[in-house]
Formats: structure tokens, sequence, C-alpha cells
């Protein structure tokens, strides 16, 4: 059977979470306490791996409703969960054998369970299919399969032979083949019941503890609700190696059993070295002995069973659940689902696994691992349902398996395929997984200009247009421009780029300032032997943006042109004449004290009015112009030759903003650069 869909309703934060589709693996999205978990719950309780965690309670139901259905509760429960399956090729084969050809009109079935924990199903089944079966494979003699064959139910057919007086040895077998119950009954009981998956729930609370009470879990066993997920980790454990908690008491052969620990400890960190690649020098030991008497209860008495993770690098041990967390999660968790698919496929039952936030503590790399981990290990053979806030497990190569949870005002915890339906902060994860996933794309490229913004960008491309159909020098397209804000934002990048890059420049104003960070950040890479960054002045002035290379007169007009809603006159030169040298940092000044726009002025406006309508402006950009920005072209392009890069390589761009980009496109680019 596959999960094709479920539904909660009336289960803690849940009224109606409505019907959710479901993958082979799905990722719930959600802010904490959005409802995710009471999901996975609720899910569960359709039929757990552990039957003690199986049974919904009335402390579950919503408190808003909570005393007007307690009165109905016994006389009309209300379902908790509904969830659809889907039936396999051998499993309708099966019926089919036994009850006839065509007997399940669709391969769709729903389970439920309510309040009272009594599970219920529906399913499409032709039952004229099966008496028809049932009568042509028994051999009757003629006559009585003409009175009997044209019959539509089980029961009929039972009653037209019950009513036979003289009966034959094949009609005595045919009433011995009907089913002594109800039909539908014998199909669910002999046949969806066994094929109903299992549904495994592991979140952080299931991992293993560092020191184990034998005497404690043993007498906690009788009762299963007293265990809790860490100690049915523990006894998936002793499962593995065979072992018995009366083995561990009485220290039973004590030398096999500590060889059978630690040969199940070698099999499952082999299965984690696979995949956790944070640090391969840990291993995980066991030791028994006696109680410490002054120990608090209870490990105060009877033996206990010490769980220790030794670290080859450092030649020390520490207790298992004093380790990193990410580890101890990770290692408890093969642990456990090495032990539950063991005996899973002994008994031939699919599995469904509900990860509630795995890997919680993984470093970012590790979560990682994790998703490959779910993707090659487990979903390959069962379904697998997590929940996540984390960016590092949202599947970007599976987007379309991802579920939003958010808790909303009057209509409780709604989960939803529609990202465009969600608020901000639920699909936040999705937005950085995305962001993470454009910064790496963005710096494979071999040749990397770093600039100061998005507006660069713009002048860098229509400057470089007009220096071309001059005759002049334009960026060389083998460039990819990353606008990085601030020289205070360079370190940052340049980590980012790691050793990717063939050619690195940045193209920004050599101020006091921004000299400052230059060299510390060429000092840093001499320390680690690595080749200093190409720094670029935008004209020979030291201090000047982009924004220079145009007349005054002219950039003026294009700042009253895109500010003009909130100008009451346009600015001029002389309004705008003090000392410093930059344009852009003169026209903030004027901004903040006249308080205009709020008193900011960004850049970036003109320089959109530009992109719009740089056909209509062309012939407004003069000559000086062109000449100082084929000037900054030529230095920047020198940078390429200078790091022994052919003139006739053009490598394919790595993916980042490419600096040749169509300028009858211009609208749609302003429009996503302003993003």
């Amino acid at each position: 059977m596959r999960l094709i869909r479920a539904r909660v309703t009336n289960y803690r934060s849940i009224d109606d979470s409505g019907w959710v589709s479901l993958d082979n693996v799905t990722c719930m999205v959600g802010k904490n306490e959005s409802g995710k978990t009471a999901f996975l719950q609720a899910l569960r309780r359709l039929n757990p791996v552990d039957s003690a965690s199986g049974k919904f309670s009335l402390r579950d139901y919503p408190r808003k409703g909570y005393v007007r259905y307690r009165r109905r509760h016994d006389s009309q429960p209300d379902v908790a969960v509904r969830a659809e399956f889907e039936l396999s090729d051998e499993e309708i084969t099966e019926l089919e054998s036994k009850f006839g050809q065509g007997v399940m009109r669709s391969r769709r079935v729903m389970a439920s369970k309510n309040y009272k924990n009594q599970r219920a199903w529906q399913f499409d089944m032709d039952e004229t299919a099966v008496t028809q079966h049932l009568v042509e494979s028994a051999g009757l003699p003629e006559e009585i399969h003409q009175y009997v064959s044209s019959v539509g139910t089980w029961q009929e057919l039972q009653e037209r032979l019950q009513s036979i007086e003289t009966k034959n040895p094949a009609v005595d077998a045919l009433i011995e083949r009907l089913p002594k119950n109800d039909l539908r009954q014998q199909v669910v009981l002999e046949h969806l019941e066994r094929y109903l998956p299992v549904l495994v729930y592991f979140d952080n609370y299931s991992t293993m503890r560092g020191r184990i009470s034998i005497e404690d879990i043993k007498n906690r066993r009788t009762t299963p609700e007293e265990l809790d997920d860490a100690d049915r980790t523990f006894m998936a454990l002793l499962s593995m190696v065979g072992s018995s908690l009366d083995d561990l008491e009485h220290e039973t052969n004590f030398e096999y059993l500590k060889a059978e620990l630690e040969s199940a400890s070698i099999g499952i960190s082999d299965e984690v070295f696979e995949f956790w690649k944070q640090n391969k020098q840990l291993r995980v030991q066991f030791d028994l002995s006696s109680a410490n008497p002054n120990d608090p209860p209870p490990l105060n008495s009877g033996a206990i069973l010490h769980v220790r993770v030794w670290n080859e690098r450092h030649r020390v041990s520490v207790p298992f659940d004093e380790r990193s967390k990410g580890f101890v999660w990770f290692f408890s968790f093969l642990v456990y689902f090495s032990m539950i698919e063991k005996i899973q496929e002994e008994q031939d039952r699919d599995m469904i696994f509900l990860l509630d936030e795995p890997g919680l503590s993984l470093h970012a790399l590790a979560q990682y691992d994790f998703q490959r981990f779910i993707n090659e290990r487990l979903a390959p053979k069962h379904q697998v349902v997590y929940t996540t806030h984390s960016p590092f497990m949202v599947d970007l190569d599976n987007l379309s398996a991802v579920r939003t949870v958010e808790d909303m005002d009057n209509l409780g915890t709604t989960i939803s395929q529609d990202i465009l339906q969600n608020s901000d902060d639920t699909v936040f994860p999705l937005q950085m997984a995305l962001g993470y996933q454009l910064v790496q794309t963005l710096f494979l490229a071999p040749h990397c200009l770093l600039v100061g913004s998005a507006s660069d960008l713009i002048y860098l491309q229509v400057l470089g247009e007009m220096c071309a159909a001059e005759g002049a020098s334009k960026l060389d397209p083998r460039w990819v421009v990353i606008p990085v804000g601030t020289a205070e934002n360079l370190p940052t990048f340049i980590s980012l780029l790691g050793e990717n890059y063939t050619s690195l420049a940045v193209l920004m104003d050599t101020s006091n300032e921004n000299r400052e960070h230059f060299d510390h950040i060429n000092e840093a890479m001499a320390s680690v032997g690595r080749t200093p960054v190409n720094w670029i002045e935008v004209t020979r002035v030291r201090e000047a943006d982009i924004e220079d290379l145009l007349d005054p007169g002219f950039y003026l007009r294009l700042v009253n042109q895109a500010y003009a809603p909130h100008l009451k006159e346009p600015i001029t030169l002389r309004a705008i004449s003090d000392s410093n040298p930059r344009i852009v940092e003169r026209l903030k000044s004027y901004f903040s004290e006249n308080d205009i726009n709020n008193g900011e002025f960004d850049p970036y406006k003109p320089a959109s009015l530009l992109l719009k309508n740089h056909a209509m402006m062309r012939g407004e950009i003069n000559k000086v112009t062109i000449d100082s920005a084929a000037s900054m072209f030529d230095r920047i392009n020198a940078m390429l030759s200078s790091n022994g890069v052919s003139a006739g390589y053009r490598p394919t761009n790595g993916g980042g903003i490419p600096i040749g980009f169509d300028l009858g496109q211009s609208t749609t680019i302003a429009s996503a650069l302003s993003r």
C-alpha cells in the first residue's frame, strides 16, 4: 500500500488540516508551534509500529470544542485521522486470486481512526464479481449452476445454496468457502489490515541515553505505556544483537555479550559514516557495571549499561548523551531504523517513516548528508514524511513535495501545497534555501567582478553598450558581476568564493575607509598564500562612484525624473555644491537635510530609469563620459590577461549575474534587480 493523502481533524491545534497529498518523500515546512508535530502524531496513531503510542485520548481534542464533544463521545466519536492508500499490483493480484478478477472497482482504499480508537475502512468492491468468481470456480452441476449464477451478493448466494434440498459435495464445498462474516469484513480482516503500512515516528526525544538502568527498564517494560521513545531505541539495540534484559542484568557470559554489542555498534557506525561526514574518528562503546548507590534513582541499583563515544583523534571517551547531539541523534536513529526495518521485512509489512524535525542538532552540511540519507537509504523502500524549519533540510530538486504548515486565526493548523497562500514567516526556510542555492550557483563563475550595488551593474551594461557602439571597449563578457553592497561585506563574499575563481577584481571607490578594508583583506589573503584581490578605481580620481562617470547635469536630470513625485522643485547643481567629490554622497546629504523621500536617496532609482529609457537618452551622454567608461573597461579587462587568461577563451557563464543581458528586456531586469 502506498499512502496518497491524509487528513487530520479535531486533534490538538488542528481543526481540519484539509486533505494533504503525500509523495514518496514529503517535506512539511512551518514555524514552531504551527502544528507540524500534531499532524505527524495524529497520522502515527492510525497504525503505529508500537501499540503503546497508538491511542487517541480525549485530552488531545481541541479545547474550544472539548465540553460539547465529551457529551457525545460514547455515541458519536469524532474521526481524528483519515488516510487514503493505493493498493499495489501484488496486493490486487492476491485479492483477485481469492475473490475474482475485478473484485476492487478502485485501487484506492481509505482507513480512518476515531477517538474511541476504532479503525474503519472504506473501499469500492464489486460483490457481484466475487459471487460470480465463487460460482464459476466451484464445479457445480449444470442445473445448480444455473440456479445460483444470477445472484449478486454473497448473502443471496448463501441463501440459495442452503435452500437446495439435496446437496452434493461441490455445493457443500462452496458453502464452506463462503465467508462466515460479512464479505467486506473478511476483505478488511484478512487483507487490508495486513497490507496497512506501519507508521514509524522518530523525534529528538527518541535518542538513546548514556546510562541505562537494566532493573528500571525491566520493571517498566511490563507496562508498554511506561516506556518512552528513548527506551524503545535502547530495546531496538538489544533486539539487533539478540540479547535480553536478563542477559544484561545478570551479566550472563559478559565477554560474549560485550562482543555482540560491539559488533552491532560497528555495523551501525559503518552505516552512519557512509553519510556522516563531520567527524569519522568516533566509535560507540558499551560497558556494564554495578550501580553506584550514591547515584540518583533509578541509576542507584542493579546493573547499569554505559554507552560511551570514543574519539580516536583525542583518545578520550565521554558518555553517549554528553557527546555531540548531532552524532547521538544520527546513531540513535540508525539503531531504531535498522531494527524496525529488519522486523517489518520479516513480517512483509510496508513502513512509512514520520520524522519530526530530523537532524535539528546537525550542522548545515550534516543536514544535507541526512537529506541524502533519506533519498538514498529510506526513500527507495519506504515513504517518508518529515517536518522542518531548516532551509538545509529542504530538497530544492523536489520542491513539488514541499507542504507549508501554518496556524491561522479562527482556522487552526492548515497544510497547503500552494506556497503563495502562506505568510513570509512560514515560507522563510524556503526563501533561505533558494537564496543559498542561488549564492552557490553564483560563485561557480571563474571570473568575478565585485561591485557595490545593482545600480553599478546597470551602468556597466548601459555604458558598455554605448562604448561598443562607438568602437571602444566594453566589459568583457567573461566577467560575472556580483553586487556586494559596501566594502564591509567584501570579506564575506570573498570567503564564500573560496578558491573557485580564476580572476577576482573589485570595482569601488578607494576612499580612505575602503582602502583600510582592502589592505586588511589582502593581508589576510597573503597570510594563507592566496593571490591578492585586484582593486580598480572607477576613475583616476580616488573618491568616485560609477555615477561620477556621467555628466553631473545629465545625472541630475535622471534624479529629478526618478524622484519627481517627491520633489517640490527640481534639484540643481548649485543646491548640492558641497565639497564632497561624489555626487551620490552629495545627494544623500541633500535628501536627508530636506527630508525628501523620508530622507533616503536610493541610487538604484535613477539607474533603473536610465535602463528603461536608454534608447531615448543615448544622445544625451557625451563623449567625455564614453571615453572615461572605455578607460575603466580597459583597466577591468586587463585583470583577465594579468591572470594568464587567453583573449580567445570564452568559458560558460557560471550562473552569476551576467553582464551581457539583453537591453531589450530592460524593464523586466530592472524589476528583478529591484527585488
